[in-house]
């Protein structure tokens, strides 16, 4: 790895940590990540439990990557 190589190596990786907070999962992708069924996700969903929600077209959401966690760390225990 030449020098240049390794001071350009902080940078990507704080840019490709930052693409993939912003990743897009599909709900079931979403219910896969956090163990558990399509139906749990919709009941949290409809709930008003769940993650930030993306919009993607009328008949389509999304949840991101950063918004999951951010749904995770609100969920943990003391």
């Amino acid at each position: 790895m030449s020098l240049r190589e390794a001071e350009q190596q902080p940078h990507r990786s704080e840019r490709d940590r930052a693409l993939a907070d912003q990743r897009v999962m599909t709900l079931r992708q979403w219910c896969e990540v956090n163990g558990f069924s399509w139906w749990t996700g919709q009941r949290l969903i409809k709930a008003g439990k769940g993650p930030k929600i993306l919009q993607l077209s009328p008949r389509r959401i999304g949840i991101t990557v950063a918004a999951n966690r951010e749904w995770q760390q609100a969920r943990e225990r003391a």
